[in-house]
């Protein structure tokens, strides 16, 4: 029994282009697929008829020595009868179709989709003072990224020129070699995938469709910002290839070391020293505020080294919210250096008159270690 011509298999004219082919092969091959017609024999021959017939014809080759020569021109190539050693290329494409469609329509825009490519992400570091992150303010800072080339409006063509369907694939992004019994699928060389050539590349990106330049941006930083946070500027990375998407860019903030207040979170922290009499007497200074204006530290009588005073509301703001931290004033007690003959009569004098009562803490500890030289004693004379 001779075979059927694979045009009229197809049901196309001998002229039709690539896509009348695939569409055609798409609906037999839907219609005579063995999942959609199981057990019917006469189906299952169908859709092995359909399969040969569009896997000759979608070659430019193959295509060409049917036209010429028929079905003589197989007669001794083997696989072309039945699941050959191509099956699997013609199954990709309609599988490809079939589901792309159904997975959101990805199956037949793959030369657009491959030609334009996303940018890269861009990374930012900003460093700010303490007293910008307690203010919050606009930063202008330059990027220097690749940015969309105006000339070609980013697409890689000199402008009046365009792109023409790859030779090489034939518009596929990939093309396939026959080993044996192995079909080896590979990116197509000549156009790296995109499935189309450029007929003349920009003169200004040579192809790229980007170029290289520095962009001044503005970055709003936030009222009480706080170290290692991340900003990101959706579409402000580099700029995609071919028309592709822009990337994103993201700020990444550090804040200066202060030399006055260290930061925890929306509280801060001050260390002061004060000297023996104010600790003992007590007393009042003053520290900065960020934000201007300056805070009163109250000192009360007695005070010891480390201990903290909590000035509240005056920290930074907290992110995004109206409340505010707090201060914490913490003291350090100053021995007296370099005294003077008077001052050390002065201080010995006190020495003498001073009792466990004026120090209390230090009178409590030195009895806890008299108690305990006298039970190691105790414990020596027993042994």
């Amino acid at each position: 029994m001779s075979k059927k011509d694979f045009y009229d298999v197809l049901g196309v004219a001998r002229e039709a282009d690539d896509k009348t082919l695939k569409s055609a092969y798409r609906k037999l091959a839907m219609k005579y697929h063995p999942d959609k017609n199981p057990g019917d024999d006469a189906a299952e021959a169908s859709f092995k008829e359909v399969s040969e017939a569009y896997d000759t014809l979608k070659d430019a080759q193959k295509r060409a020595a049917y036209d010429r020569f028929g079905h003589a021109a197989f007669q001794n190539g083997g696989g072309q009868n039945g699941f050959g050693a191509d099956f699997s290329s013609s199954m990709s494409d309609i599988f490809e179709d079939i589901f792309g469609d159904f997975m959101g329509g990805q199956g037949g825009g793959r030369r657009e989709r491959s030609s334009a490519m996303r940018g890269s992400d861009l990374r930012y570091n900003l460093e700010i003072s303490l007293e910008e992150a307690f203010e919050g303010q606009t930063v202008d800072i330059d990027v220097p990224s690749m940015v969309s080339c105006d000339t070609c409006e980013g697409h890689g063509a000199k402008p009046g020129t365009g792109f023409s369907t790859c030779g090489t694939c034939q518009g596929h992004g990939k093309v396939r070699a026959a080993q044996g019994f192995f079909t080896i699928e590979r990116t197509c060389p000549q156009c790296h995938g995109r499935g189309e050539t450029m007929d003349q590349p920009c003169t200004d990106c040579s192809g790229q469709g980007r170029r290289q330049e520095s962009r001044s941006l503005s970055v709003d930083v936030p009222k009480g910002i706080e170290d290692g946070t991340r900003i990101r500027l959706s579409s402000e990375g580099e700029a995609g290839m071919r028309g592709g998407p822009s990337g994103d860019l993201y700020i990444f903030v550090s804040i200066k070391p202060h030399d006055l207040f260290q930061r925890d979170g929306a509280d801060l922290f001050c260390r002061v020293p004060i000297s023996m009499t104010t600790a003992a007497l007590g007393g009042e200074f003053e520290v900065p505020a960020l934000g201007g204006g300056r805070a009163k530290v109250k000192v009360p009588q007695g005070t010891q080294a480390g201990q903290r005073v909590r000035l509240k509301g005056k920290g930074m703001p907290v992110l995004r919210s109206q409340q505010m931290g707090d201060l914490y004033i913490q003291m350090d007690v100053e021995t007296p250096q370099n005294l003077s003959k008077r001052q050390r009569e002065l201080l010995e004098e006190f020495d003498e008159i001073t009792t466990k009562e004026t120090n209390p803490t230090s009178a409590g500890f030195f009895k806890k270690i008299k108690g305990l030289f006298e039970g190691l004693s105790e414990h020596a004379r027993k042994d």
